[in-house]
C-alpha cells in the first residue's frame, strides 16, 4: 500500500495511535484516589502527553538525527507509562490490560517509523 507523504504531525498513524492513547490514560487517571492527583495521576499523564507531543515535534526537525531523537524520547515517555500502568495495576486502581495492548502497538509504530526516517535518502 502506497500512502502520500505526510503533510502534518496528525497525518501519522503513530501520532494518532499515541495521541489516542493520550485520551484513554486521561479517562483511566480520572478513576484514581483523589490523593494520587500529584502523584501517580501526574507522572502518568505528563508522560502520556510526552509522548505525541515528541512526535509532533520531531516532525519538523530537519535532520534525519534530530528526528530520530524525539522519536526515542518518546520511546522512553512510553516505556515510563507502561511502568505507571503495571504500577497502577498492582495498586488496585483498575485493569491495565488493554492500556498494556495499546502501549505495544504505539512502541512498534515509533520503532518502525523511527527505522524509515534513519534509512530514509533525503
Amino acid at each position: 500500500m502506497n500512502r502520500k507523504p505526510a503533510t502534518s504531525f496528525r497525518d501519522l498513524i503513530v501520532w494518532q495511535k499515541a495521541h489516542a492513547l493520550v485520551l484513554d490514560i486521561y479517562r483511566f487517571s480520572d478513576l484514581f484516589p483523589k490523593t494520587e492527583l500529584y502523584g501517580l495521576t501526574s507522572q502518568l499523564r505528563r508522560a502520556g502527553v510526552s509522548i505525541p507531543a515528541n512526535i509532533a515535534e520531531g516532525f519538523k526537525k530537519k535532520s534525519k538525527p534530530d528526528k530520530a531523537r524525539f522519536m526515542n524520547i518518546a520511546q522512553g515517555s512510553l516505556e515510563e507509562c507502561r511502568y505507571y500502568f503495571i504500577l497502577s495495576q498492582d495498586l488496585g486502581y483498575g485493569n491495565t490490560e488493554q492500556l498494556l495492548i495499546n502501549t505495544d502497538e504505539v512502541g512498534k509504530l515509533l520503532d518502525t517509523y523511527t527505522q524509515s526516517i534513519l534509512s530514509s535518502v533525503s
